[in-house]
């Protein structure tokens, strides 16, 4: 059990998507240099402090690097307190070397475990504690003392490994939302696809009745048979795309459009008045996208009913243009932070990916919360797959 353990932490890949550098590695470095010249300047009893300000500079640099580099950057700031204490134990100046501003290794040791794959860890893990242990041991203070500064030097790194885990906790439930918002999606479609399949059935047969005393007629029911094909490869293709290799079973059931938004605004407990406008052709959408504007509108105002500070109203507008489909959904609550950014808008911008569309949620300009969308409407306007009639 404990070697499929430290297996599994050995090859254990990096976080994805680590930032290089932000604005906060600047602020670090700033605050750093700041201490560094306070401490040279004001301290009076530093130890080499030509040797303890180039070091203490050198350590302020290297955490630039401790989220693409971590085990590079413990390793080299380790490294250098490792030569600086070996130093002073030959030289034995009796005062300890450096600056206290050194104390930024912490954010190397909290990087390690938060950015750092499972054999940066191990490794980095053991140059800090054999650099920690010698610290520890040569120091003359109580053994409290020296128990409370290792302790001190692993706690970031504890830290580090908590974020971690929280992260890939929250990665992991998003992709379950997308995974479900996929799953629906396929579901519908699957209803759509069944859909055409029948009515090619019943032209089919229709033709095939004609074909000995009404040949034109025949033939115009081979074009519906032709069209109705057209529009179910299409569907069929969205289907695969939104499966992504998943398999899916079929639930038949309707799902809601454009044409439920009206029962779904009502609000029972008049808590919030909801305002609806619909513009514009809306009466001919794809199953897939009547679906998903339905599916924005419910879960943008069940959030503004549940979280909207101070709000009394929903304004929600869909707007049918010639080759989109516009969905904005605003509250006039107080202005606040992205606290309603959660799984359920990660769903919705699943979906609206999956049909080639774009959805964005914010706090608004002003006040409240925005939600805008923008779908394209079905590839068979553009006129592909299609023939005119005879």
């Amino acid at each position: 059990m404990l070697r499929d353990d430290l297996r599994t932490l050995w090859t254990e890949p990096r976080p994805p998507d680590a930032p290089a550098r932000v604005w906060r590695d600047w602020a670090l470095l700033a605050v750093g240099l700041g201490g560094v010249v306070l401490e040279a300047t004001l301290r009076e009893n530093v130890v080499w402090r030509p040797v303890a300000v180039v070091l203490t500079v050198w350590l302020c640099l290297l955490p630039l690097w401790r989220r693409t580099r971590p085990l590079a950057m413990v390793t080299l700031a380790f490294g250098a307190v490792l030569l600086l204490q070996l130093a002073w134990l030959v030289a034995a100046p009796g005062e300890p070397v450096g600056l206290d501003t050194g104390a930024v290794v912490l954010v190397l040791v909290y990087a390690l475990l938060r950015w750092g794959s499972g054999r940066e860890i191990v490794l980095g893990g053991a140059v800090i504690l054999a650099v920690g242990a010698l610290c520890v041991i040569t120091y003359e203070s109580p053994v409290v003392e020296k128990v409370v500064g290792f302790v001190f030097l692993l706690l970031p790194g504890v830290v580090g490994a908590a974020v971690r885990f929280w992260g890939t906790a929250r990665e992991r439930q998003l992709e379950q939302v997308r995974s479900r918002e996929r799953e629906q999606l396929a579901r519908e479609l699957h209803d759509t696809v069944a859909h055409h399949v029948s009515a090619m059935v019943i032209r089919a047969q229709a033709g095939r009745v004609l074909a000995g005393t009404d040949p034109s007629a025949a033939v115009e029911a081979l074009e519906g048979v032709e069209e109705e094909g057209a529009r179910t490869l299409e569907e069929m293709r969205a289907m695969v795309a939104a499966l992504r290799d998943r398999g899916v079973g079929a639930e038949l059931a309707p799902p809601a459009g454009v044409a439920d938004l009206e029962r779904l605004v009502c609000t029972p407990d008049g808590r919030l008045k909801v305002d609806l406008g619909l513009d514009g052709e809306l009466d001919s959408l794809p199953p897939a996208l009547d679906a998903a504007v339905y599916r924005i509108v419910q879960e943008s105002v069940t959030n503004a009913m549940r979280h909207a500070v101070s709000a009394t109203e929903v304004v929600v507008r869909v707007t049918a243009e010639r080759h989109t489909v516009r969905v904005s959904v605003r509250d006039n609550g107080q202005r606040t932070g992205r606290g309603r950014d959660g799984y359920g808008l990660a769903g919705l911008r699943e979906r609206a990916a999956l049909l080639g569309g774009a959805l964005r949620a914010g706090p608004g300009a002003d006040q409240g919360w925005h939600v805008e969308a923008e779908l394209p409407r079905a590839r068979s306007e553009s006129g592909v797959h299609s023939r005119p009639r005879r």
